[in-house]
């Protein structure tokens, strides 16, 4: 499929633009194998480790693309977002690395370990409700009170361009992978992910992987326009955002399926992560692997030639009480 890069928010050369900018700050990530895993999945599977990135997540890639495109009048303000975890962090380091504030509306049931990143990076904390209203209006008055810029968690070209640069490391790191199956929430990830390696190589192929409790995504895609949940239900706390108007052109146009998996499948990916690759991997992080040996994978012969498969280990903040719990369930 050839990318048209005229009508997204982000394409090839804004993508290699981002790695210009940001590859004196981020961790060019190890991408790790397991004869072991190819064996239990019967494909060869290229692990690309973004729980080893600053911050513990491939967030810290749109940040900072995001934080170093602002100029100096702009930056002076500092940077504004609304996040339950992962992005919240990134944006903190990125922000102390310019030597700007951030200021972090964070819902009140957000996993601890990851509002604990946020302070480390000196984050401003501004508490909210749960509710996505909750954080947007939090967001616009602490945006009206101080001038800050908002950057929002992926619904921005300079986010979804910075986390396309995990594609330009993997083809390079493993150019022989045919498949990049990537956990999808707000699409952030998967937008960046899917443009820059539909442009390197039109026929691989994108999948997304998505808890059966949040998947809006699924029935985005089923429908042809966005659809949001009242609610969403799943461990993976990371993937509980809906689509935006950014994201969702291009996981409509380049993502060809989205595999649901239930919380059960994600725990015991999370399991073999942990004893196999030994890598903290978060639940969101571990979808990916999820999707790989769930049977409506396993059985769907249109995909039975995805032989080398990446998989993106999208995050590493797990909040350790709660994965004993839920082991244990």
């Amino acid at each position: 499929m050839e990318v048209n890069q005229e009508k997204y928010a982000a394409d090839l050369s804004s993508i290699k633009a981002a790695r210009a900018r940001i590859s004196s700050f981020i961790h060019k990530t190890p991408v790790l194998t397991s004869e072991s895993l190819d064996s239990i999945s019967g494909r060869k599977l290229f692990f690309k480790c973004e729980c080893f990135q600053k911050g513990g997540a491939f967030k810290f890639r749109g940040a900072c693309n995001a934080i170093f495109s602002l100029d100096d009048q702009q930056a002076a303000k500092g940077v504004v977002t609304h996040s339950s975890g992962n992005h919240a962090a990134a944006l903190a380091l990125a922000a102390k690395l310019r030597g700007i504030a951030a200021y972090v509306v964070i819902p009140k049931n957000a996993p601890q370990c990851k509002v604990q990143n946020v302070v480390r990076y000196g984050g401003q904390v501004i508490w909210s409700e749960s509710t996505v209203q909750s954080r947007e209006e939090t967001a616009t008055k602490v945006l009206q009170e101080t001038g800050a810029a908002l950057i929002h968690p992926y619904n921005d070209g300079r986010i979804i361009s910075g986390q396309g640069t995990i594609s330009l490391e993997l083809l390079e790191q493993s150019p022989q992978i045919d498949t990049i199956i990537v956990p999808i929430s707000g699409g952030g990830l998967i937008s960046g992910v899917a443009l820059a390696a539909k442009s390197i190589n039109p026929a691989i192929r994108i999948l997304a992987a998505e808890p059966k409790g949040a998947n809006d995504a699924a029935q985005s895609k089923a429908v042809g326009r966005i659809v949001t949940l009242p609610e969403t239900n799943t461990v993976a706390d990371g993937l509980r955002a809906f689509l935006g108007e950014l994201t969702w052109p291009v996981v409509r146009d380049l993502v060809d399926d989205i595999i649901t998996v239930d919380d059960t499948e994600i725990i015991e990916a999370m399991r073999l992560c942990y004893e196999i690759l030994k890598v903290a991997v978060e639940p969101s992080g571990a979808i990916g692997l999820a999707a790989v040996l769930s049977d409506s994978f396993r059985n769907n012969p249109a995909w039975k030639d995805c032989n080398q498969i990446g998989i993106i280990l999208s995050g590493g903040n797990v909040d350790l009480q709660v994965l004993w719990n839920s082991f244990r369930k």
